[in-house]
């Protein structure tokens, strides 16, 4: 059996099963034939879900991937000679495969991350050369919410990225494809995350968090957003049956279907935190603000871990890993993993 055939895996909440209710939204609409790429009625009320959860001024656009709604969020908001600032550690930096570079032509302008958190203060660092045909010149800054680290910005600190931003005429990008977990864990709306702090564009997750093949794009200015239709098109992500998207999210956002599982992902990370912490061979390396741990283990756990769970090794060097839960771990999950530690 390989470690992909695992029944049970802490890799990533993209390995979990979809959500049951949303298995039931897809069925709802497989009946009769309805008007293609997104001119149909179940696309037009999800449309109007979008603004209810994150403010009348949403324009939202459906797509199929989480690095698909990074690069048209940013295709829109970016000219070819402007730049992203963006936390090192960021998923736009490491996992991406270069796509910002390769599609947009844009380039990533790095910036320290603490706990995976980019510091409004050093956004003033990347302001140089401004207006100087030789040099990139920033346009955007792009944050990770939660990071990829699992940990989140308080309101606050996004607040100070935003104010940063008007000083210098930036625009704000939200990667979110773990948002719900975010706006969870701080016991706020989407709405208080997003627009409420001026975000200009969010990449909305949802396959991380119990959907199928279904993220959106929510834009925040509608002079943006009217250019959109196009580079989605070009992008290749404009779905023919949107209207199987669109009840996917119709069910997640529906009486914030999205918060009761998203609960759940981060109360079993925050189990397994508490279980292996006093563990004598863990060092636990961030806190576990949301549905992820990281750790410090020997190598030998590591091997024989791995040999009944799933999971990813971090950094080679240092040996830390990532344990990341999801919906649809169960209590049982963690403490069967935990009684596997314990007994090394």
């Amino acid at each position: 059996m390989t470690s992909f055939m695992k029944p049970i895996s802490f890799a990533s909440d993209n390995n979990s099963e979809v959500i049951p209710e949303v298995l039931e939204a897809i069925e709802s609409v497989n009946t009769g034939q309805v008007a293609a790429y997104g001119n149909d009625s179940f696309t037009d009320e999800v449309r109007s879900s979008f603004k209810r959860a994150f403010g009348d001024s949403a324009t939202t656009f459906l797509v199929f991937n989480g690095t698909a709604a990074n690069i048209l969020c940013l295709k829109a908001l970016l000219k070819s000679y402007e730049g992203v600032i963006c936390a090192e550690s960021s998923h736009l930096n490491h996992d991406e495969c270069g796509a910002p570079e390769h599609i947009i032509g844009t380039k990533l302008l790095t910036l320290p991350s603490p706990n995976g958190k980019l510091q409004a203060k050093d956004i003033s660092t990347k302001m140089v050369r401004l207006g100087d045909p030789h040099c990139i010149q920033p346009r955007v800054v792009s944050i990770t919410q939660p990071t990829e680290y699992g940990t989140i910005y308080s309101i606050q600190e996004m607040k100070d990225i935003k104010a940063e931003c008007v000083k210098y005429g930036l625009k704000l990008h939200i990667d979110g494809s773990r948002l719900v977990n975010a706006a969870t864990a701080l016991g706020v709306s989407l709405k208080e995350i997003t627009s409420d702090i001026g975000a200009d564009a969010v990449s909305f997750g949802g396959t991380k968090n119990g959907l199928l093949l279904a993220e959106a794009c929510v834009f925040f200015d509608k002079q943006i957003a009217k250019h959109v239709p196009f580079y989605q098109k070009q992008l290749l992500q404009l779905p023919g049956k949107s209207r199987f998207i669109a009840a996917q999210f119709q069910t997640f956002l529906k009486d914030e279907t999205w918060r009761r599982y998203s609960q759940n992902s981060i109360e079993r990370a925050r189990e397994i935190h508490e279980l292996v912490k006093s563990h004598p061979n863990v060092e636990i390396t961030q806190n576990p603000d949301t549905n992820m741990v990281f750790a410090k283990i020997p190598r030998d756990l590591i091997h024989y871990l791995r040999e009944k769970y799933f999971f990813y090794i971090w950094n080679e060097k240092t040996n830390e890993v990532r344990w990341v839960t999801s919906w649809s771990t169960t209590s049982k999950d963690v403490q069967d993993f935990a009684k596997a530690l314990q007994r090394r």
